[in-house]
């Protein structure tokens, strides 16, 4: 994703205590990042300052797999750089995409790169839209046209060109909580353009919340909140069409493109909210489900137990709709 700093902000609740947690104490961070910001906050007993360590994690990551990067991974397999090297972060991502592509029935699609930067939504610069243009961007729009075999990247059209953006912020949450892991911590809230994975309890001894946003048009403010969310060692991804979009002659555009048509996806749904219990699989879901509209989505979250939604969509009057699935109750309080 790029700039996915959108739907809801979480909800930080540090009490300096020490009564009861006099060995733990809180660090809270923040930074910029991919094109958006990181917040971080976790309890330590070593009162460690982690921050020079998760900054260089996410500059690696960045190298890896930002398409804004004219030398990362990704950037030169698009170029069908021949000694280019992947790393495990490339290869995760192109190993989940493949299976939510899978999944989606191609609804999700990370070749769509070509077709983003003509719409203007991603690295390149944005042009005007013709019906044959996208005809003959969409000979190379596919991932069946793109396989790893062996560390290698092999193309069926070497026009074929990779964007990990709709889910790679998702992904490098899981990255760093994978890192506060490994150092022991056992509280934390990580967030980075939006999408947000949190364990244990803040010092007050009470579980991370977040707050889940109105899904109005707002290209730069914070929306009212509808539902505050309880994150008790879950990841939470947030998609929507209220701030990545443009409006040309009266008609919005928003950045969720359909791989099949080459346009933004024409559907009801304003924004999907899922759980689960990673980054990299609720961001890259919720992406898919938003292109592939309510009834498929119904569909795809009854066959995938493993993910609680909250779906926004408008009626006919356009009032705010919304399904839910059933374990949903027990972590939204509206």
């Amino acid at each position: 994703m790029n700039i996915k700093n959108y739907l809801f902000s979480f909800l930080l609740t540090i009490v300096n205590s020490a009564l009861s947690f006099s060995q733990l104490e809180s660090a809270s961070i923040e930074g910029p990042t991919q094109g958006t910001s990181y917040h971080i906050t976790y309890l330590d007993t070593k009162h460690r300052n982690l921050q020079p360590e998760i900054e260089k994690l996410l500059i690696d990551f960045d190298f890896s797999v930002s398409t804004y990067n004219p030398y990362s991974i990704i950037t030169r397999v698009n170029q069908n750089d021949k000694d280019v090297k992947l790393d495990n972060y490339f290869k995760t991502c192109f190993k989940k995409a493949k299976e939510v592509w899978k999944n989606t029935n191609g609804a999700f699609d990370p070749t769509v790169l070509p077709l983003t930067n003509i719409w203007g939504f991603g690295p390149g610069k944005k042009t005007e839209i013709e019906k044959s243009k996208i005809d003959s961007i969409l000979e190379f729009v596919g991932f069946n046209l793109i396989e790893l075999k062996r560390n290698k990247i092999i193309k069926k059209d070497s026009r074929v060109a990779l964007d990990f953006n709709a889910f790679a912020q998702g992904y490098s949450v899981d990255v760093v909580s994978k890192f506060l892991n490994k150092k022991g911590i056992k509280s934390y809230i990580v967030e980075i353009g939006g999408e947000v994975f949190a364990k244990g309890t803040n010092l007050n001894g009470k579980i991370w919340t977040v707050n889940l946003e109105e899904p109005k048009d707002n290209k730069e403010a914070i929306n009212n909140t509808i539902a505050i969310a309880r994150l008790n060692n879950s990841a939470i991804s947030t998609s929507g069409n209220n701030r990545r979009y443009f409006i040309e002659n009266g008609i919005k555009y928003a950045h969720h493109l359909d791989p099949k048509t080459g346009y933004p996806a024409k559907n009801n749904l304003l924004s999907v909210s899922l759980f689960g219990n990673d980054c990299i699989t609720t961001d890259s879901n919720a992406t898919g489900i938003l292109v592939m509209g309510l009834e498929k989505a119904k569909l795809f979250l009854q066959n995938h137990s493993e993910l609680e939604a909250i779906i926004i969509y408008s009626d006919e009057k356009g009032n705010y709709q919304y399904y839910k699935t059933n374990g949903i109750k027990n972590i939204l309080e509206f």
